[in-house]
C-alpha cells in the first residue's frame, strides 16, 4: 500500500527520511528554514518542498487525499493555557498551526514530535492544552510516550516524545503497538566505524576547532570524562561560577567515549555548556560524525554554512529512530479501513 503523507516543521528531513524507509511517500514538505529546505530539496529533487511560513499555507486541497500527517512542532507557551478554550486557547502559536493543518487535510493518522520537557513544560498546562485541542479536532490520542532513541538503533542518548492520534470514526478499527526495542545498544564506535550500523569508517569533513585554552583544557579530560575529572585549579578557573552550583553539568569540558553512546546531541558541539569533544582527539565532532550519530546515511547532503549544518543535524530527529515508529505507522493503518484514494 502507497500511504500519502505530509510533514511539517521538516527541517533536514531525518524524520522525513525514516519514514520514508518505512513506506511513506510525502505529497508535501515545509520548513521555513533556507539552508534545511535547500538540503532537502538536494536529496530528494523529487520532493514537493514547500519553503516558507506556515501560517501561510493553505492545507485544503490536500483534504481526503493524504493519510497521514506528521511534524516536530517547536513547543511555546501558550498564552492561554488552562482556560480550557480548545483550538482557541493555542492561537499564535505554531502548535495551532499544525492543529490547523490537521483540521484542514483530515488525515486518518496523525504525529507530533517533539521534546522530553513538553511533559512538565507550564507545569503540565501545555500538554493538557495540546490534549484538549485533538480532542476538539475530533481525533483520539493513541500514544503520548518517550522513547529513547538508543534502543532503536541509535547511538545517542536521544528522548523525544511521540503524540499518535488517529481520527475518530476510524478509532474503532486503531491497533497501535509502540516498536519494539533492539537488543543491542549501539555506541560511538557502531557510529563512527565500520560496523554494525555502517560498512566504512566515517568520511572525513569539515568540523569545528576548540580555541587553543579551551584545548589545553581538554586535553586533560579522559575518555568518557568531563569537568570534574580535571585538576581542582583547573576545574575552578573552566567552570567560573558554574563550579559553586548544584547538580552534574557533565556535559561540559565533556569528552565521549567508544564504548558508550554519545550523549544528545545539540546545535553545535562545541558550546561550553554541551561540549561533544572526539573520544581520542581533542576536537569537537565533525558535520559527518554528528551526521553518523543521528544516524544519516553518508550520502545525505547538508546546505549551508558549517554553523548552519550542525544545527540541522542537531536538530533532527534520528533517521533509525524514525524507521521504527514509521513501521509501527505503517501497520496501524494497515489496519484501519482503507480509502479509494490509496493505491
Amino acid at each position: 500500500m502507497n500511504f500519502r503523507s505530509i510533514e511539517l516543521f521538516a527541517g533536514a528531513g531525518g524524520l522525513a527520511l525514516g519514514l520514508e524507509k518505512a513506506g511513506f511517500n510525502a505529497v508535501l514538505l515545509n520548513e521555513i528554514d533556507k539552508h534545511a529546505c535547500a538540503t532537502l530539496r538536494h536529496n530528494r529533487p523529487n520532493w514537493n518542498v514547500v519553503e516558507g511560513d506556515i501560517s501561510q499555507i493553505d492545507f485544503t486541497p490536500y483534504r481526503g487525499n493524504v493519510d497521514f500527517l506528521s511534524g516536530g512542532f517547536p513547543c511555546q507557551a501558550f498564552s492561554y493555557a488552562g482556560n480550557k478554550r480548545g483550538f482557541e486557547d493555542v492561537r499564535g502559536t505554531l502548535f495551532f498551526e499544525f492543529a490547523r493543518a490537521i483540521k484542514e487535510v483530515q488525515p486518518s493518522v496523525f504525529l507530533g514530535e517533539n521534546v522530553r520537557g513538553l511533559l512538565s513544560h507550564d507545569d503540565g498546562r501545555t500538554l493538557a492544552t495540546i490534549k484538549n485541542v485533538i480532542a476538539d479536532l475530533g481525533y483520539t490520542l493513541l500514544a503520548s510516550n518517550v522513547l529513547k532513541a538508543i534502543n532503536y538503533n541509535v547511538p545517542q542518548k536521544r528522548e523525544r516524545l511521540f503524540l499518535i492520534g488517529v481520527r475518530n470514526d476510524l478509532v474503532g478499527e486503531a491497533s497501535f503497538e509502540l516498536p519494539k526495542s533492539h537488543e543491542r545498544i549501539m555506541n560511538l564506535h557502531d557510529a563512527l566505524k565500520a560496523g554494525a550500523l555502517y560498512d566504512c569508517d566515517v568520511p572525513k569533513s569539515e568540523g569545528q576547532i576548540y580555541p587553543l585554552k579551551k584545548k589545553a583544557v581538554l586535553d586533560l579530560v579522559p575518555a568518557g570524562g568531563c569537568w570534574r575529572h580535571l585538576p581542582e585549579e583547573i576545574q575552578r578557573e573552566y567552570m567560573k561560577k558554574s563550579y559553586f552550583m548544584g547538580g552534574g553539568r557533565t556535559g561540559m569540558a565533556r569528552r565521549l567515549s567508544w564504548n558508550e553512546p554519545s550523549l544528545t546531541l545539540t546545535c553545535s558541539p562545541a558550546q561550553n555548556q554541551t561540549e561533544r569533544c572526539h573520544p581520542d582527539e581533542t576536537r569537537p565532532l565533525t558535520v559527518r560524525e554528528y551526521a553518523r550519530i543521528q544516524t544519516f546515511p553518508d550520502n545525505w547532503q547538508f546546505s549551508g554554512s558549517m554553523a548552519a549544518q550542525y544545527r540541522q543535524i542537531g536538530n533532527a530527529v534520528p533517521v533509525n529512530l524514525a524507521h521504527s515508529v514509521g513501521q509501527s505507522l505503517i501497520d496501524l493503518l494497515k489496519n484501519l479501513i482503507t480509502t479509494d484514494f490509496r493505491t
